[in-house]
């Protein structure tokens, strides 16, 4: 009974939260920007890659030099291949996503701290663990907006742009293409994770959140290809889905540690 009870207290308070979070993040101009820049981005760098692309002369040395573009617009999400190169197809890609989550994350988090709403609510004897995975759920929802925007972006700069949509051409299926979608925004777990804990670190300090969680996120940045690579397949799926939230998971637990031990009106 007492156990059904604190449960549903449990329940009560992390709605309450969700809701609160979630007007929050919504009124922000932030969000809106950030999903603007994800549907702008692959867009701009489709377009443009398609039109300054091809080989050119050099006017000073009359050599011809070849600017490297996409050909086709699945090379906007990813490479079959799972592996990680220094080209334009690898580097301008899908995957910058996880950079633009992680500075939005701290933005967030770290207006808490600014504007003394987190002080507010622990007042209140809000619970640090609410906080912490009403801030995860919520900032993932913003992920899957922003992912998904991008792919519609890449749509769309790809008809512009008179790309290829030919899935066989880059070596993956149709199937293959929603598992990779689905592994890269489960995998966006890892960086809200990241991003969290070092916005509760850094505090009212945004630049160094940012820098932390930039450089967090570098380290991880190789291992993306090959965790969610184009054609992607059952197995890096349920990788990504159940390893993201256990990540998050154990990133949120350590977030909770650090609301409780630092003096989070610093």
């Amino acid at each position: 009974m007492n156990a059904n009870v604190k449960s549903g207290e449990f329940g009560k308070r992390l709605k309450t939260m969700l809701r609160v979070d979630a007007r929050r993040m919504f009124t922000m101009p932030t969000v809106w920007i950030m999903f603007g820049v994800s549907l702008a981005l692959p867009i701009l760098i489709l377009v443009m890659t398609s039109f300054m692309g091809g080989t050119t002369v050099n006017p000073q040395t009359g050599a011809e030099e070849t600017v490297e573009t996409f050909t086709n617009v699945w090379q906007a999400i990813g490479s079959a291949s799972g592996a990680m190169s220094m080209d334009l197809t690898s580097m301008c890609n899908i995957n910058l996503l996880y950079f633009l989550v992680a500075i939005f994350v701290c933005l967030f988090v770290g207006e808490d701290f600014r504007s003394g709403y987190v002080k507010n609510l622990f007042t209140v004897r809000a619970k640090k663990l609410d906080y912490v995975l009403s801030k995860t759920i919520v900032l993932f929802a913003a992920a899957v907006g922003i992912f998904l925007l991008y792919f519609v972006g890449a749509m769309i700069g790809g008809g512009i742009a008179g790309l290829s949509f030919d899935v066989a051409a880059v070596g993956a299926t149709a199937g293959g293409i929603v598992a990779c979608m689905t592994s890269k925004i489960f995998f966006a777990l890892v960086f809200v994770g990241i991003a969290l804990t070092l916005a509760t670190v850094g505090r009212q300090k945004l630049w160094l959140s940012i820098l932390g969680s930039l450089a967090g996120g570098m380290l991880l940045f190789t291992m993306i290809p090959m965790m969610t690579p184009l054609n992607a397949s059952a197995f890096n799926v349920v990788l990504c889905v159940a390893g993201g939230p256990l990540f998050a998971a154990g990133l949120g637990a350590l977030s909770v540690f650090l609301l409780n031990k630092l003096d989070i009106v610093r």
